[in-house]
């Protein structure tokens, strides 16, 4: 058997090209998915029943489903039921962006709910209302408590993005399978595919364990 990794040098712009989207999809997905996340987190602790259900009902739907299943659901029949088609770009970020809110708000909701109700009513007893203590009290230490795992977060979804790839969104895995496709060098493209993921992936997971240390809560 020979190789000829050649062809990686001769792809580069295509490889690098793909990298960047992948980045570019990660960041706005988290860009919608954090607000959309804290806004299902607040509406599953609220007081209407109409409310807190309705968010329940998303969340778990959508925490339910394969993310794969949700990106063809997405292209596949979301147009046909609705009239409304995207780009295959458009159309992942939708589909990564309702799977990631939803387990954000889950994250969300666990860091609200670990800080002590005494807080909440003492705000009260200021004359703060409900309202103002969530977002002056318990929003900022929720967030601190809840930041390593976002950033755990963060470092699935950006190998979670390759899943779009089955759509034709131009990220690394789709780049490089249109480099195989046309090579035929599977063993150099797919090692070069993988040395990418992890020489970008590598400090991001070091970045977590540093936020881990970094924001640590002990009660």
């Amino acid at each position: 058997m020979t190789y000829d990794w050649s062809v990686i040098w001769q792809y580069r712009a295509l490889l690098l090209e793909g990298a960047a989207v992948t980045v570019l999809l990660t960041v706005l997905t988290m860009a919608v998915a954090i607000p959309g996340g804290i806004l299902l987190a607040v509406l599953r602790l609220s007081n209407s029943r109409i409310l807190s259900g309705t968010a329940a009902s998303f969340v778990e739907f959508f925490r339910n489903l394969p993310i794969i299943l949700v990106v063809y659901w997405a292209f596949y029949v979301m147009p046909v039921l609705t009239g409304l088609e995207f780009s295959a770009f458009t159309t992942g970020l939708i589909a990564l962006s309702l799977n990631v809110s939803a387990y954000n708000s889950e994250t969300f909701r666990a860091g609200i709910n670990s800080i002590r109700k005494g807080q909440t009513e003492a705000a009260i007893a200021l004359g703060m209302s409900r309202t103002q203590a969530m977002r002056e009290i318990i929003l900022p230490q929720a967030w601190r408590r809840v930041l390593p795992v976002l950033a755990s977060t963060w470092v699935s979804l950006f190998k979670d993005t390759s899943l779009v790839s089955v759509i034709a969104v131009g990220e690394l895995a789709h780049a490089a399978m249109t480099v195989r496709s046309q090579t035929f060098r599977v063993l150099e493209v797919l090692t070069a595919m993988a040395a990418i993921y992890w020489l970008l992936g590598y400090p991001q997971a070091k970045l977590v364990d540093w936020i881990r240390l970094k924001f640590k809560v002990a009660e």
